[in-house]
C-alpha cells in the first residue's frame, strides 16, 4: 500500500480515469456494433458522422490508439459503401 499522500491521491484519480475510459470505450464499441449491424444505407450514412466523431475524440484523448480509430473508420466506410 502507498504511504505518501500524493500517491494515494494518484491511485484514486487513476481509478476514476480508468472507469471513465472504460465507459467511453464500451460506448464506442456498441456504436460501432450498431452501425455494422445496419442494413439500410441511408440510416448507416446518417449514423456514421457521429461514430466518426466519437472515434476521433477517443483517439485524441488517448483512450484508443489513433491507428485503431483510423482502421475502424476505414472498415465502417467500406461497410457502408457495400450496402
Amino acid at each position: 500500500m502507498a504511504n505518501h499522500k500524493s500517491s494515494l491521491k494518484r491511485i484514486r484519480q487513476d481509478k476514476v480515469k480508468a472507469e471513465r475510459n472504460h465507459y467511453y470505450a464500451k460506448t464506442m464499441r456498441n456504436a460501432v456494433r450498431k452501425l455494422r449491424a445496419m442494413t439500410n444505407k441511408d440510416e448507416a450514412t446518417k449514423l456514421y458522422p457521429a461514430v466518426q466523431k466519437m472515434l476521433d475524440k477517443l483517439a485524441k484523448n488517448h483512450v484508443i490508439h489513433k491507428n485503431k480509430a483510423a482502421n475502424i473508420k476505414s472498415s465502417l466506410c467500406a461497410h457502408i459503401s457495400q450496402l
